[in-house]
């Protein structure tokens, strides 16, 4: 029982970090139907900032803002500007050449870290660190008890703000249907930005969190992006709880498979999860149905 514990609860802190890369592509999928294939690379990148912030003589608190402040800036505004708007605007209007260009992107990120940083694994700080908790006869890290309580705050905070505020309500407009929210008042080109800098900055935050397990390294963006890919799919595309939940259960369901068959089969179960919920529920666990003319 101990050990189920110390399993579950870690898998809960990873899968927490997860969701919050994959409640990025529910946020722009809702605000601007664009479907960022770029994300996982906007988890790797972040963590490079720190890297260089940290080389230049920063400490590591001061490093963390400046990397996030330059995260939220390039990931976030110059993304949209340089890339989706034009995309968008042009007479596809966005569509699959807008997939295909944040492909090219991700590659693109992906080889320029490589070229610029190089290719080897580099150590990374962890946010949090300290000994372990003796909770219900398991042990538990406390690094993973903290990165489940950031993320999952973190969520909340986001929650509340969609859901309590003027502005995460124009938000939510915008994204239901924009053409009312324009006649009712709302600046929507505002919201959609706002949109972009969150995703930004919830990639940023994982990217904090995660790279102290994966090491600092240019490939990484390959599995973070696909796996949260596939939490927002499997808990749901247009629920940010979904993508909450999806993420949880990768998580949770990677630790079992790991301790309790093999770890030569933990990189499929995300695969064969996508699968059964693409043939049990294509909404996923808590997504809703929508119809979008075609």
């Amino acid at each position: 029982m101990a050990q189920f514990l110390q399993v579950l609860l870690s898998g809960l802190a990873t899968g927490s970090i997860y969701a919050l890369a994959a409640i990025g592509f529910t946020l722009l999928w809702q605000a601007a139907q664009t479907v960022n294939f770029a994300q996982g690379e906007f988890v790797m990148l972040p963590a490079f900032f720190v890297l260089i912030a940290m080389g230049l003589g920063l400490p590591l608190p001061v490093a963390l803002l400046v990397a996030l402040a330059v995260s939220v800036f390039v990931l976030g505004y110059l993304f949209k500007r340089l890339i989706v708007e034009p995309m968008k605007a042009s007479k596809t209007g966005g569509g699959l050449p807008l997939v295909i260009a944040t492909m090219s992107l991700a590659i693109f990120l992906k080889e320029g870290v490589k070229e610029f940083y190089g290719a080897e694994a580099q150590p990374y700080p962890e946010l949090v660190s300290g000994g372990s908790w003796d909770v219900f006869g398991a042990i538990v890290s406390v690094t993973d008890i903290a990165h489940l309580a950031i993320s999952l705050g973190v969520v909340v905070l986001l929650t509340l703000f969609l859901n309590r505020t003027r502005t995460g309500r124009a938000m939510q407009a915008t994204a239901q249907n924009p053409d009312v929210a324009k006649i009712l008042g709302v600046d929507t080109k505002r919201m959609v930005l706002y949109t972009f800098l969150i995703n930004a900055a919830l990639a940023t935050l994982a990217s904090f969190l995660i790279t102290p397990f994966y090491l600092a390294k240019f490939s990484n963006g390959e599995y973070l992006g696909l796996i949260a890919f596939i939490a927002a799919i499997v808990g749901g595309f247009n629920q940010i709880r979904g993508a909450l939940a999806g993420g949880l259960l990768i998580g949770v369901l990677d630790n079992m498979t790991a301790t309790y068959v093999t770890a030569e089969y933990r990189a499929a179960v995300p695969l064969v999860l996508l699968i059964v919920i693409i043939l049990w529920r294509p909404e996923g666990l808590l997504g809703t149905s929508e119809g979008r003319s075609v």
